[in-house]
């Protein structure tokens, strides 16, 4: 599936229905009166969130949304329908704006929350609710209100307990597939994955959290370089970073260097994103030669304080230790216990 994270759609909330004139007639019935009925509201234009879709690409295609019109009222006092609503399903994560205005709207956060995005006119009165004792026969009634139409951007960041961050060719997409049933592309060139990917993660008898493969930062990225804000946005939710750091002897800067630039990045866009809770884990230790090129290249992390971790996802080197931290810390972090 095709992965896209902002749209901009319209939205047009059904008019209510215009309240009817007429007078009761009847061949008994000397003194019938007025019995016009009220229209029917018209639809409203709804917006839900579910934890079941990843991605906005049901709204690349179809821009336009319209509920439906409130009917008519009628003679004997009868009401018209309301107009149909529509409901329009959105990922969880979904964040609403007024494209005019640039107005936050709300953010459908959480499975179930719902946004009425356009409300539907009212229907109109019909001339049986204007009747009084001094006008007993009025010749008029409300016309519907218009139901209200709007220019809505849908922006998504996803909900992942854990934001793998680092490098293009870091590893991130390999101990993503090793980890989770995601599936992610992978292969020994920078920017393989252009996309987020998301993976749900069951270690032991923890409770299982989700896990986001952001696509490889660069120097610049919090302006737009490389992926840049594109995918920089999708770690904002994340309680936790694993900042992935590969020791590859081929990398032409030193491991500390490319954790300092990302880190960089990450304060560059968010302040609060600089500040959250952070893993490093030096990865592909496969590819160097003894246990001493693997602690010569850990002091740098250590002397600064980095809570640091060392694996191999590819032969499963270093994963359980690293998975058993995360489902410890983590709980906390989500307001678990």
């Amino acid at each position: 599936m095709k992965f896209i994270d902002e749209a901009v759609i319209k939205v047009t909330a059904g008019d209510g229905g215009k309240g009817c004139v007429s007078f009761r007639r009847e061949k008994f019935v000397p003194r019938g009166g007025p019995d016009g009925g009220d229209g029917g509201n018209g639809g409203d234009v709804i917006l839900k969130a579910t934890t079941q879709l990843t991605t906005l690409l049901d709204f690349k295609y179809k821009k336009h949304f319209s509920a439906g019109r409130g009917v008519h009222g009628k003679g004997a006092q009868k009401e018209g329908r309301e107009g149909a609503n529509v409901l329009l399903v959105v990922p969880a994560g979904t964040i609403i704006y007024d494209h005019e205005t640039g107005e936050k709207l709300v953010d459908l956060s959480e499975e179930g929350a719902v946004f009425v995005a356009a409300r539907g006119g009212r229907g109109g009165k019909g001339n049986a609710y204007f009747k009084s004792s001094t006008r007993q026969a009025p010749r008029f009634a409300q016309p519907g209100g218009e139901g209200e139409v709007k220019t809505l951007r849908l922006e998504l960041k996803l909900l992942a307990d854990v934001g793998l961050i680092g490098y293009p060719n870091a590893g991130k997409s390999t101990l993503l597939s090793v980890i989770s049933k995601a599936r992610p592309k992978i292969a020994d060139y920078p920017f393989t994955t252009l996309t987020p990917s998301l993976g749900m993660v069951a270690h032991k008898s923890y409770p299982p959290y989700t896990v986001a493969d952001i696509p490889g930062l660069i120097e610049g990225a919090h302006e737009g370089k490389g992926l840049g804000i594109d995918f920089l946005k999708h770690v904002d939710r994340t309680k936790i970073l694993l900042h992935l750091v590969s020791v590859d002897p081929l990398e032409e800067l030193p491991p500390l260097e490319r954790f300092r630039r990302i880190q960089a990045e990450l304060k560059g866009f968010s302040s609060a994103l600089a500040t959250r809770p952070q893993v490093v884990v030096l990865t592909k230790i496969d590819l160097l030669e003894g246990e001493k090129a693997l602690k010569d290249l850990s002091r740098p992390f250590e002397k600064i304080g980095c809570e640091l971790f060392a694996i191999s996802a590819v032969n499963r080197v270093g994963l359980e230790k690293l998975l058993d931290h995360i489902s410890k810390i983590l709980p906390p972090l989500r307001g678990g216990s």
